[in-house]
């Protein structure tokens, strides 16, 4: 049957596709404290000055998409060295 898979395979797609799309956001996130440490200069730490007075924080954006980048490399690694194919 054409586009037939288990259901632990669709579920791992649907996991892994969330822990991405974490990741994606964490960078998204992290763009204006990564664009300050590589241009430094007065625009970008004016916008870091206005970003922290509403609450900004880069750490959080390092913490959780580091988490998530781990726990979904480990995730695929797992599945791809004793799930797929059997």
């Amino acid at each position: 049957m054409i586009g037939q898979q288990s259901t632990a395979k669709t579920i791992f797609l649907l996991v892994s596709m969330a822990g991405w799309l974490i990741v994606g956001a964490a960078m998204m996130y992290l763009f204006p404290a990564i664009a300050d440490a590589l241009f430094g200069n007065d625009r970008t730490h004016l916008w870091m000055t206005n970003l922290s007075r509403g609450g900004y924080n880069p750490s959080l954006g390092w913490i959780g998409g580091g988490v998530a980048l781990g726990l979904t490399s480990v995730g695929s690694w797992v599945w791809y060295q004793y799930f797929e194919g059997k």
